[in-house]
């Protein structure tokens, strides 16, 4: 999953992605470069920011939306806890709703998903990006995880959307301090045993790498985010959500083969 963040403030890109134009070019690119769908985002969520309004959101990603729609090859998508955004995307042709909430910030989301009959996948987080890591406690972070995602599986079920259409996202880096962002990558096979669902992972640049890489900076953490994208293959993955497509890309087949030839080597 390639990470196209229509924001003028993401954490990890040096480069405003506020022009349309410019994020489709990415978004191509992304695609040439072997992504397997666009994840598009209008609003950050970085531990410590500010809510966007549904109308900026929406004057963000609706263009890029539309443009790709037409050109992509690869499913698009749309990465928001609104409501009104994900229906915009959805009626464009997004296939697929990233909610970083898991379902709990806006609660016609998943009637919105299900009324479409797309894909979703849910993340793990507790409060809200200005507070998460006030809510950073655990007394068994898989366990917790795993049962506070069943939860958000539970509210699209009752909301119609088909169980074998969700993805969990056990929230690398969201209400989690980097002891509890590892202990989940390490586990990662007991939380998709617990959910029965495809585990989709997003370590790329994230700022748990810094407790391991001498506090570098976002754009310098590729290298980490490649050994945290093949622990996670290792560990049972389904998907990861990345910015150096081209690079993971590669990480992630390697993976992929050392994974398979473990599993018929006895």
């Amino acid at each position: 999953m390639g990470i196209l963040n229509v924001t003028p403030d993401s954490f990890a890109e040096a480069e405003s992605r506020i022009d349309s134009a410019r994020s489709v070019e990415l978004a191509l690119q992304m695609e040439a470069q072997g992504a397997d769908l666009i994840d598009i985002g209008g609003e950050s969520t970085r531990p410590g920011s500010d809510p966007l309004s549904l109308e900026e959101e929406l004057a963000r990603v609706v263009p890029v939306v539309r443009d790709l729609g037409k050109r992509l090859r690869v499913p698009i998508s749309i990465d928001t806890y609104k409501a009104g955004v994900a229906k915009a995307a959805l009626d464009l042709g997004a296939s697929l709703v990233n909610d970083v909430s898991g379902l709990r910030f806006d609660p016609a989301l998943a009637k919105v998903v299900a009324e479409h009959g797309a894909g979703l996948i849910v993340m793990h987080t507790r409060g809200r990006p200005k507070t998460m890591y006030s809510e950073a406690t655990y007394e068994n972070v898989v366990a917790e995880v795993a049962s506070e995602l069943k939860v958000s599986l539970d509210v699209a079920q009752s909301a119609g959307v088909l169980f074998e259409r969700i993805v969990v996202d056990p929230g690398i880096g969201f209400a989690k301090r980097p002891e509890h962002s590892y202990g989940v990558l390490a586990r990662l096979d007991r939380i998709a045993e617990a959910v029965e669902r495809p585990v989709l992972v997003g370590p790329s640049r994230k700022s748990f790498l810094r407790s391991a890489l001498n506090d570098r900076p976002a754009a310098e953490r590729d290298w980490g985010t490649s050994a945290a994208v093949t622990g996670a293959v290792l560990a049972g993955a389904h998907m990861v959500r990345v910015h150096a497509v081209a690079e993971m890309v590669q990480v992630v087949k390697v993976a992929e083969e050392i994974r398979r030839h473990g599993s018929v080597i006895t």
